[in-house]
């Protein structure tokens, strides 16, 4: 059992149809047949969607996600048509909401991974290789690897696993052009922004990202992208192979949830417990650090 600890309702809001309630974002329609992006303050663990919400959470990942479609721009195009709040929205979508052009999204979760950690990791331990791609031996927790690499994943629902696929599966799924330029695409966006960050002394260790094709048939990137929820950001300086690396996201959420404190049982139905004012506090912070180191801009 999974899902929503408590399912949010749709904001109804003149001139817009609610569409979809993800597990961070609710989509709705406008009447230019755009899509309206709306990243809530929601945060998710274990295949839940916990209690209570994270302040500024949703400005911060919209802001990032914003700056990093302007970096890659000359790369790949992106779907944003207008940040402006849309007429009628409610003041506090400001800087939360993104009017977006509507694509034919391709059903692949787009994983580069330059480091070895967290599901790739455990599979690793198990077949020395991860998404069928054969890895050296003698890797360990946070290792780099030798070149990244491409390890896609199923699109799942809220309360659902992700599944890890292979390349071959992706080809048969969507059409050898398109796995082999998604493929392309995802470690391209993948090496420069590795290199921004890099000069930043961050490691991007691995991200996720999602394309969508245009009208013209054209891989456009889509939803957020290289954003704390969406991939797995390390401080350079404390990087130290062969152990669990501090991270700029919500492993402090997992951990705490995972820990004797929370009194919560992962194998149990019983939903999450309400996270702590401390764990919240902390995950804001580290959401909001994130933002400053990558961009150099003060987040308030």
């Amino acid at each position: 059992m999974s899902g929503f600890v408590t399912k949010p309702e749709p904001v109804e809001v003149p001139g817009l149809v609610h569409v979809h309630t993800g597990k961070v974002r609710d989509l709705y329609t406008d009447g230019d047949g755009n899509l309206v992006m709306v990243a809530s303050n929601r945060v998710s663990a274990f295949d839940w969607v916990l209690d209570p919400e994270i302040p500024d959470k949703g400005r911060i990942l919209t802001a990032l996600s914003l700056w990093w479609f302007e970096l890659l721009s000359d790369l790949y195009p992106n779907h944003v048509v207008s940040t402006d709040l849309p007429a009628g929205a409610p003041d506090d979508w400001a800087g939360r909401a993104i009017v977006c052009r509507r694509l034919e999204m391709v059903p692949v979760e787009c994983v580069a991974r330059g480091y070895l950690a967290g599901s790739g990791l455990e599979e690793y331990a198990a077949t020395r290789s991860v998404c069928g791609v054969t890895l050296p031996e003698g890797l360990v927790d946070g290792s780099e690897l030798p070149a990244p690499i491409f390890t896609p994943t199923t699109k799942a629902e809220v309360g659902e696993h992700d599944e890890a696929v292979t390349y071959e599966q992706v080809a048969a799924q969507v059409g050898a052009e398109l796995a082999a330029n998604l493929r392309q695409a995802t470690l391209a966006v993948y090496t420069r922004a590795r290199d921004i960050a890099r000069d930043r002394g961050i490691i991007l260790a691995d991200t996720k990202f999602e394309f969508g094709l245009d009208a013209s048939g054209e891989l456009v990137l889509a939803d957020e992208v290289l954003t704390p929820d969406s991939s797995r950001f390390w401080p350079a300086d404390q990087w130290r192979p062969g152990q669990s690396q501090p991270s700029f996201d919500k492993q402090i959420v997992r951990d705490w949830l995972a820990s004797p404190e929370s009194g919560w049982d992962r194998r149990s139905e019983v939903p999450p417990p309400p996270l702590s004012e401390a764990v919240v506090e902390r995950t804001r912070a580290k959401y909001a650090e994130a933002y400053e180191l990558l961009t150099g801009r003060r987040w308030s």
